[in-house]
């Protein structure tokens, strides 16, 4: 009966203090920058009508007016207004350490995007693993931002599960914990000298941080959820038709690619990491190579993968184990994975062609790229028929034709040129390669294609 009567009772507190609603406090007073501190960059912020006004300019980097004070648990309201132009965005959850960059403010960033490419109220890593929600994982809300208009936003962050809705429209449902607790910053991105003078602005700061889980938005009302959680598939991904390509616990539907069965050394499962371990920098020569034990022809592939200093490796498909027998690894199409900083391969090819992100040593990907040193990165590639397409950390890298005149010719000038009919067949398996290097793989999946 005791017991009946204080479950009653905090029922009671609980639908009183719903019905009160969240208790606000306001970060910004309206006035001026109390309680908050530049950091990075030399960008300016002065207080107009109420609002913070940043405006930017050239010759400084990236440039954060960051709260004095961290938080863990949260729900963030404000209003943004940006000029065209310019990339801005709201840090949380983020650091500066001396240990990290020299104090680069890195972590969670609420994007900001008035380009047509619409990603604002997506989830980005700021200087450390990029994109984590592009607005490519729920287009329903590319609309919600009103272009040199005052727009709402809304942050909720509780536990590793981050939120974010722009006029009360769903944008981004992350679930990662990689940092539990941070402080909050406006950026001003650095610019080019044609986009000096332009300005961000943000109004009507405010955040709840009690009783937090009783104001959160219903599960109905959110984004499709996007999981950093090693080797998970959400219901979306489910539905969508994506599978787990590696379970994260066994080596069911993998083998040795010169092998009938899983290498007996050089790879190991871990905390759900599979890990090509360090071995002289050797191509395939101590645990081999690891393929699918089946083909895939029309697909999309999603690998984590983590690189150690100087480290080789690379992600293959269309991979035909048949073809090299003798030493070496087996031939297939290759995404390039490398140190370009400090393996010599970045140096050799052509123009780039065996840098990060790259179709080995035929089609060079862009010099500069989203990429993060020691952090996982995701390696995406797209086979659509002829069509293939390497992205990195959401951002699209190359595009190319297979079964074309130009295709053949370009196979012909590389290291390839002597293996029949390279890179044109219908399907093959997918390889992950072992080059003697140290380099970590999570989150491999699939989605076949029709």
């Amino acid at each position: 009966m005791k017991r009946n009567l204080i479950l009653a009772v905090a029922l009671l507190l609980s639908i009183n203090l719903s019905a009160k609603g969240p208790q606000w406090t306001s970060l910004f007073n309206g006035k001026n920058l109390k309680g908050w501190k530049v950091l990075n960059g030399t960008a300016e912020y002065k207080v107009e009508d109420k609002a913070i006004i940043g405006t930017s300019k050239t010759g400084t980097p990236n440039t954060f007016l960051c709260t004095d004070k961290t938080y863990d648990n949260f729900i963030l309201e404000f209003e943004f207004r940006v000029d065209d132009g310019i990339n801005s965005g709201v840090q949380f959850r983020s650091e500066s350490l001396p240990t990290y960059n020299n104090g680069r403010v890195h972590g969670y960033q609420f994007e900001i995007d008035p380009s047509t490419r619409a990603w604002s109220g997506g989830i980005y890593d700021e200087a450390r693993k990029g994109w984590l929600y592009p607005l490519t994982e729920n287009p329903a809300a590319q609309t919600a931002f009103k272009n040199k208009e005052w727009n709402t936003a809304r942050i909720e962050a509780f536990g590793s599960n981050m939120r974010t809705f722009i006029n009360g429209v769903p944008c981004a449902n992350l679930t990662d914990d990689q940092t539990a607790r941070g402080f909050i910053a406006l950026q001003i991105h650095q610019v080019d000298q044609a986009n000096a003078g332009k300005t961000i602005g943000w109004r009507n700061i405010r955040i709840c941080t009690k009783n937090v889980e009783n104001y959160l938005t219903p599960a109905s009302g959110v984004a499709p959820l996007v999981s950093n959680e090693p080797n998970f598939l959400s219901e979306r991904e489910k539905k969508e038709g994506w599978k787990l390509l590696w379970d994260g616990k066994t080596t069911n539907g993998w083998r040795g690619a010169k092998l009938d069965g899983f290498p007996q050394k050089g790879w190991t499962i871990k905390d759900g990491i599979l890990t090509v371990t360090k071995n002289d920098g050797k191509e395939s020569a101590f645990g081999g190579d690891i393929v699918t034990t089946r083909g895939y022809k029309n697909f999309i592939l999603k690998v984590d993968f983590k690189i150690t200093e100087g480290a080789n490796s690379g992600i293959k498909y269309f991979v035909d184990t048949k073809l090299n027998k003798g030493e070496g690894s087996a031939i297939g199409c290759e995404f390039q994975i490398l140190d370009d900083l400090r393996h010599p391969d970045a140096k050799l090819g052509v123009k780039g062609n065996r840098t990060l992100g790259s179709l080995y040593d035929l089609i060079p990907a862009p010099e500069k790229k989203p990429f993060v040193f020691a952090e996982y990165n995701t390696a995406m590639i797209v086979v659509n028929g002829n069509t293939v397409e390497h992205w990195l950390n959401g951002t699209k890298l190359i595009t190319y034709e297979r079964n074309t005149q130009e295709w053949n010719a370009l196979v012909a000038y590389s290291k390839y040129a002597n293996w029949p009919n390279f890179g044109n067949a219908a399907e093959g398996l997918i390889l992950l390669q072992d080059h003697g290097d140290q380099v970590s793989y999570k989150n491999v999946k699939i989605k076949e294609l029709p």
